[in-house]
């Protein structure tokens, strides 16, 4: 399972308002780049997918693809905002080693 502290709650909560559509829903996925080989990547969408896990989280849906739960599995989303800027960031228990901005991260 994925889970999302309360100020990811909050900041996907404000994108759904900005967004002015109570579908949208955040899909977190994996792909492949990065300087630690894979990365992490977010987009607002409504459509869910027959393979998509949808974690339920508050009053909000998460969306994510079968291949990167695989990599996701028991990871923590987290929302900072700090002197460098602000994102979502992630805590994956998966990932061996990963960059020093934690954008992306080596599962081997």
């Amino acid at each position: 399972m994925i889970t999302l502290t309360e100020s990811a709650i909050t900041r996907i909560k404000d994108i759904i308002i900005e967004e002015n559509n109570k579908n949208s829903k955040l899909r977190v996925f994996v792909q492949g780049g990065g300087c630690s080989g894979m990365s992490y990547g977010f987009v607002i969408e409504e459509d869910i997918n027959d393979d998509d896990f949808t974690i339920p989280a508050d009053d909000i849906e998460l969306l994510v693809d079968s291949i990167s739960m695989q990599y996701l599995q028991g990871s923590s989303i987290d929302y900072k905002e700090d002197i460098m800027g602000s994102n979502f960031v992630i805590s994956n228990p998966n990932a061996q080693t990963t960059c020093g901005c934690g954008s992306s991260f080596n599962p081997y």
